[in-house]
């Protein structure tokens, strides 16, 4: 509100009630206004209150499930480096075999006479 429209009110406001009645509504507005802030602070602390151990449990939950997939996630990507170490020894192994078999077949000085 800007200063014109509070002198408005302020104008109006001793019209209506006289001079000696307006400190009478100040301090009964005043007083209803603390009285309002309180309730609605009451209000509030306790939703935050009834609020406060729901949040606990949530956030005790949310922190179990985070843990959990955490460790499968571990237990996953280990075993996957295991298989894939272990397909890469085997691949390793059979390429080493091939290339010793070519070897043997290329080489033209070599006789084998078991085949």
């Amino acid at each position: 509100m800007s200063g014109q429209e509070i002198f408005v009110i302020i104008i109006v406001a001793l019209l209506l009630f006289g001079a000696d009645k307006l400190p009478e509504i100040a301090r009964s507005l005043g007083k209803g206004m603390r009285d309002f802030k309180k309730a609605t602070d009451d209000i509030r602390r306790e939703l935050e209150d009834s609020t406060s151990e729901i949040r606990k449990d949530f956030n005790d939950v949310a922190g179990s499930i985070k843990t959990d997939v955490t460790d499968i996630s571990n237990n996953i990507t280990k075993n996957v480096n295991e298989a894939t170490d272990s397909i890469k020894s085997n691949l390793n192994d059979v390429s080493k075999d091939i290339k010793s078999d070519v070897k043997e077949k290329s080489d033209p000085y070599k006789y084998d006479y078991t085949d």
